[in-house]
């Protein structure tokens, strides 16, 4: 049975799109090259592609053109086995961040990134997930956090950095034009960026507001591919916002859950949202264009950006980090294929919440770190996603590597003008 859960959740998932990606491939192998996994394993069952077997499987079997005469004359391949799913789990969770590298080199134009995510809705089906994303996905929907932070835990910190920057951050305000939302990670590891948050946004003049209802931006409902809790979690945050009746909700430093909230969020809600959605770098450096935001001085350091793949490749950010970078940077260089084409940190997808992967995910950092190496000396990397952070944090450790990882957040509040002022700011148009 369990099984033949999956192979049905494969043939529900597939539509048109997903029909001509499993018809297109012709096996040339350009998705492997651009891997961090294959490269730094070297193993052929990582290839991007050969992830999708057990959907191709189930599709070619059940649903492709003349599959039912197909299956008559013994033509297609044999049913999808619990053996198999078993031994592809490793290969569809832990050695793939949805990261959509391949996505970008594939010259049939197949969305690999994507049908990834179809072919874990037919593990979830199946019950056959990882324990480390089962678990944060309980937290999330009985807590409201994947690492179970509640709302109290909130309300400390936030009265923390209230008490280290001296500027007061109003909890549920109704009416702000702007609700906030974090990821885990910044709550617990990076909450400096609620302090940074509350100096910008008073030199600006911003009328902002945290919720404690939905506060929680990381959306593990999208990672492991399980529609139902990634709607239950979206469904959270737009009650939030109505409720509070703001007119945009900032998508944090976190990959994907800008893309959960931005491009996901209305069809899994089956409505338009009331409000806009607007990435923190898209409203920092809208500020920054009027005015709004006003630096003295610039970090000396020769220092590069790691584009987080959902924001970057994924979402099309690509000139805001580096427009606010350079206005506090007199150091700043580019990684070679730096912007759309940029190297995955190695735990996006959920693989950083997935113990069993570290092995996978230290490895693939090889890649990475080559990027840094070849830049021969840089003092500090930038990046704009705190999961990105963490893991690269993480890496660098394991590597023996020397190399502060700062956010761009806080790096922009170091060097705000010390005036405090602002007029305020009309809502930023997303």
């Amino acid at each position: 049975m369990t099984a033949a859960k999956a192979v049905q959740a494969f043939v529900d998932t597939v539509d048109a799109a997903a029909a001509s990606y499993m018809e297109a491939c012709v096996h040339c192998g350009q998705c492997a090259r651009a891997c961090h996994f294959y490269e730094t394993n070297d193993d052929p069952r990582l290839t991007p592609i050969y992830k999708l077997q057990p959907l191709v499987k189930a599709y070619k079997r059940h649903k492709a053109p003349f599959s039912g005469l197909r299956r008559m004359l013994g033509l297609v391949p044999a049913e999808v086995t619990e053996d198999e799913l078993n031994e592809w789990s490793d290969l569809v969770y832990d050695t793939c961040n949805m990261c959509g590298r391949c996505t970008l080199v594939c010259p049939m134009g197949i969305d690999i990134a994507a049908m990834v995510r179809k072919v874990r809705e037919g593990f979830v089906a199946a019950g056959i997930v990882p324990e480390g994303l089962t678990g944060a996905a309980d937290r999330a929907i009985n807590i409201g956090s994947p690492l179970g932070i509640k709302p109290e835990t909130l309300r400390k910190i936030v009265n923390e950095q209230v008490e280290e920057v001296g500027i007061p951050v109003e909890l549920d305000k109704e009416g702000a034009d702007y609700l906030v939302i974090l990821s885990a990670m910044e709550i617990l590891n990076f909450y400096e960026v609620i302090g940074a948050l509350a100096r910008i946004f008073k030199q600006a003049g911003v009328s902002w507001t945290i919720s404690t209802e939905a506060y929680e931006a990381t959306n593990i409902g999208i990672q492991m591919g399980d529609k139902e809790i990634a709607r239950t979690l979206v469904g959270r945050i737009v009650d939030a916002a109505e409720k509070l009746k703001v007119k945009y909700v900032i998508s944090p430093e976190c990959g994907h859950a800008y893309s959960a909230l931005k491009w996901e969020g209305p069809n899994l809600v089956g409505r338009p949202y009331s409000f806009k959605v607007v990435h923190i770098l898209e409203l920092l450096d809208q500020l920054q264009r009027e005015g709004r935001i006003r630096t003295r001085g610039k970090d000396a350091r020769r220092v590069t950006y790691h584009d987080p793949c959902q924001i970057v490749r994924r979402g099309g950010l690509v000139s805001q980090p580096r427009s606010i970078l350079n206005s506090v940077s007199d150091g700043f260089v580019e990684m070679k294929n730096a912007g759309v084409a940029n190297i995955c940190c190695g735990g996006g997808g959920g693989v950083s919440s997935n113990p069993r992967a570290e092995d996978y995910r230290i490895r693939a950092f090889a890649s990475k770190k080559k990027q840094i190496d070849d830049l021969q000396g840089v003092e500090a990397l930038v990046t704009s996603c705190a999961n990105c952070r963490n893991v690269i944090e993480e890496a660098i450790d394991a590597y023996g590597m020397d190399l502060p990882v700062l956010g761009l957040t806080e790096l922009l509040a170091e060097y705000l003008e010390p005036d405090g002022g602002g007029e305020p700011a009309k809502p930023a148009e997303a």
